[in-house]
């Protein structure tokens, strides 16, 4: 892995060299020093991940050199160096456009936490840029394949939006591409330069997840003992998107209702006000109404989020969107697992169709980049598809009744009749293990070591 490149620039010389000496042989960076302005401009070609800069340099241009750089390089992250006299107003004016301000003399370990994050951060924008393009193509695609009225009407709603920066609720079953229309919204909107950060709430604990959206301070964050930032602060001018909004209890429900009032936050553990400028995006698969009522959601919440909704329908009701994503997505898998594939056999594509797709469009996907990768000819048949997708023909499986089973007064073994019960449930339910384990009225677990146990194929 290439080592991150880091800028130092300082007129000091002994402060300069004993910061790259740091850098370069105590943390493992890639570092280059500068005295001048004119060298620090010069070098930011060779796109340093951060920039270390003494804002007290004295040479020509020294002055200038901060608002030069986050003109050319916006996204950079600047570490600044003040004098231990700066007064608090002046380094705030500066940390507008700096990751953070470091008094003299650095303490090497604030510095080290400082530079983590920092580094972070430029991942964090690099990576989102470098996806940035590859989204917005896939989401022309997907929508250009999306020909059901239901998946027209969700278009018609994004489209709607253009202009418009207010909240919205996404609501659909899991896997029904609620991130995807997230993303749409973004990238379609005034925000699409900036960060699009998607925050899964669902399954964290509240403490984790405040540090993730707000960012925290001092013995709150133990890695560092310092400063990380959160999901609305490193998304400043860009969206947020809280996936599984009900997921948040009560406290981030509170600090969340206060950052969308205020346009401001505290970190965890923190007493200074944040400003942020941020679009917040929620979903949720749960009836959030249902939530309200049981009182573990706030209703004001819910009404500032539930005044722009868009539904997505699950795919087993988006009748031939089926097909058309099918197509896509094996374009897709077949480009990039460098196999030429022309396309689907008519039994698949009738699989395909009446399957009831209980994981939507994330299952989908999964299926065909699977099918594309277990592929030997030139077309997917019904064999490269899972059992659960193909029609059931084994008749040997099928549950014998009264005339099959029990005939002749002859006593059928307990565990024969159960072994039967439970491949024609998984047969009836096409695979969909939970629902298999829910209406033969036994866990999840008992399923599993039932399935093992009488060797089904899945």
């Amino acid at each position: 892995m290439a080592k991150h490149l880091l800028h130092i620039v300082d007129d000091e010389d002994s402060a300069r060299k004993m910061i790259l000496q740091k850098l370069q042989k105590d943390w493992g960076f890639d570092a280059n020093g500068f005295a001048t302005a004119e060298e620090a401009l010069e070098a930011l070609n060779a796109s340093p991940d951060v920039l270390l800069l003494n804002n007290a340099m004295t040479g020509p241009g020294g002055e200038h050199l901060l608002p030069l750089i986050h003109e050319r390089r916006p996204e950079l992250p600047v570490i600044l160096f003040a004098p231990a006299e700066s007064s608090a107003a002046a380094w705030r004016d500066l940390g507008k456009t700096a990751i953070n301000i470091l008094f003299k003399p650095v303490d090497p370990e604030r510095l080290q936490a400082t530079l983590r994050n920092a580094v972070y951060v430029h991942e964090l924008r690099r990576e989102n840029e470098r996806l940035r393009d590859i989204v917005e193509q896939r989401i022309v695609e997907v929508q250009l394949v999306a020909e059901s009225r239901e998946m027209q009407l969700v278009q018609r709603l994004i489209e709607k939006l253009r202009g418009k920066d207010i909240p919205v609720l996404i609501t659909g079953e899991s896997g029904t591409g609620k991130e995807m229309v997230a993303r749409t919204i973004h990238f379609q909107g005034g925000r699409r330069r900036h960060a699009f950060i998607v925050i899964h709430c669902a399954g964290r604990p509240q403490e984790e997840l405040g540090h993730m959206l707000f960012g925290s301070v001092g013995d709150t964050l133990a890695s560092t003992g310092h400063r990380r930032t959160g999901a609305f602060e490193e998304a400043n001018g860009g969206t947020v998107f809280l996936d599984e909004i009900e997921a948040l209890g009560p406290e981030l429900q509170q600090k969340l209702l206060n950052l969308i009032h205020r346009k401001s936050f505290q970190r965890v553990g923190g007493t200074q006000d944040i400003r942020t400028d941020v679009r917040i995006i929620a979903s949720t698969s749960r009836n959030l109404k249902e939530a309200v009522r049981n009182k573990t959601f706030r209703e004001d919440l819910y009404y500032i989020f539930a005044s722009y909704p868009i539904h997505i329908s699950p795919l087993r009701e988006r009748g031939s969107d089926v097909i058309r994503l099918a197509e896509h997505f094996l374009r897709i898998a077949a480009e990039e697992q460098k196999k030429k594939i022309k396309g689907f056999s008519r039994e698949s594509i009738e699989a395909m169709y009446h399957y009831p797709w209980p994981g939507n469009v994330d299952e989908l996907e999964s299926v065909i980049r699977n099918a594309v990768a277990s592929a030997e000819t030139d077309i997917i048949s019904l064999e490269h598809l899972p059992v659960a997708v193909q029609p059931f023909r084994d008749s040997s499986m099928e549950l014998e009744t009264e005339g099959k089973l029990f005939h002749d007064n002859k006593i059928v073994p307990l565990d024969r009749i159960k072994e039967q019960a439970v491949r024609r449930a998984i047969e009836i339910s096409r695979g969909n293990l939970a629902q298999t384990a829910r209406e033969l009225e036994i866990s999840r677990s008992t399923l599993y070591k039932l399935i093992e146990k009488y060797g089904i194929q899945l």
